[in-house]
């Protein structure tokens, strides 16, 4: 039998997953240059729908706050991603976004009173490397300002990951999740517009069918399975789970899109799903000094 906490861990590792599907619905079903409008489709819709489903709406401090998380979870770090997947090769962007299980430990030690331990230290910069050999190619190129919207993608997410776990709301799980997305979605509208102009008049049926799985899938059931993670598990353990994500993606474009798979590949997965299971163990128990027999 599974332990509660393991059955957690295995469902909130599955929102992680799904995400790294996003990159071949991307490429494979959406109409190119349009990554605001995805990340709209992604969010607005799915969370009216759980809105309108729950038919919860936020109350007091739950007004702002859901605006905050809304923003940092979805509609800023949503922006700050495509920026950067604009402005970097993937490899660059997906190993500099896996710095976030670190920012996490470390706002997670000034904001939730935890403890930053060298086991997690360790984990999170043996995570990193493993990104960068799974995804990082040598002649990729750096650009600035796309370095900078990768770690504030990271940095956003982080943030957001622990202040929910901060904040902890009154409301079920599907109405709080519900309220993020469509924060989220409205704060990314105008951005959208602004950088993309209207959407196209022309949508295909795979076009249409990728939104829908993005929304339905990679977002309403993804978002919720992060957020009850983040309930009830540490925010670093959760955060950590992020790096499932290229390691998924990688996989499914060599499964699907006949991509190549490298020796130093398996070898940067095989370092990745050793950062994530070194980074969930728990320490062993102090014994008791009275059970404790004398010498």
């Amino acid at each position: 039998m599974l332990s509660k906490r393991t059955g957690v861990l295995l469902l909130t590792a599955l929102a992680p997953a799904l995400w790294g599907t996003t990159y071949y619905v991307t490429t494979e079903w959406l109409p190119p240059g349009r990554p605001l409008l995805a990340a709209v489709v992604r969010a607005l819709p799915a969370g009216l729908v759980l809105v309108a489903a729950t038919r919860r709406l936020p109350r007091g401090d739950w007004w702002w706050r859901a605006l905050v998380l809304g923003t940092l979870n979805i509609g800023a770090f949503f922006a700050l991603l495509f920026i950067a997947a604009y402005r970097l090769p993937g490899g660059v962007a997906a190993t500099v976004g896996a710095v976030q299980p670190l920012l996490a430990a470390g706002l997670s030690a000034g904001l939730l009173g935890g403890r930053l331990s060298p086991r997690t230290l360790i984990a999170g910069i043996v995570g990193v490397a493993g990104v960068s050999l799974l995804v990082l190619r040598a002649d990729a190129r750096l650009d600035g300002p796309g370095i900078a919207a990768a770690l504030g993608g990271a940095l956003v997410m982080a943030t957001g990951v622990v202040l929910s776990k901060r904040w902890t709301s009154p409301a079920p799980l599907l109405a709080t999740t519900g309220w993020q997305l469509v924060a989220g979605g409205l704060v990314l509208i105008p951005v959208a517009l602004l950088v993309e102009g209207p959407p196209p008049a022309g949508l295909t049926a795979a076009n249409l069918t990728g939104y829908g799985y993005l929304a339905a899938i990679g977002t309403a059931l993804a978002y919720a399975l992060w957020f009850r993670g983040i309930r009830e598990l540490p925010a670093t353990d959760v955060t950590f789970l992020g790096l499932l994500s290229p390691l998924v993606a990688t996989a499914l474009g060599w499964l699907a899109l006949g991509q190549r798979l490298t020796g130093l590949q398996v070898l940067g997965g095989l370092v990745v799903l050793g950062a994530l299971v070194v980074a969930q163990l728990r320490p062993a128990p102090a014994r008791d000094a009275a059970t404790v027999p004398s010498r």
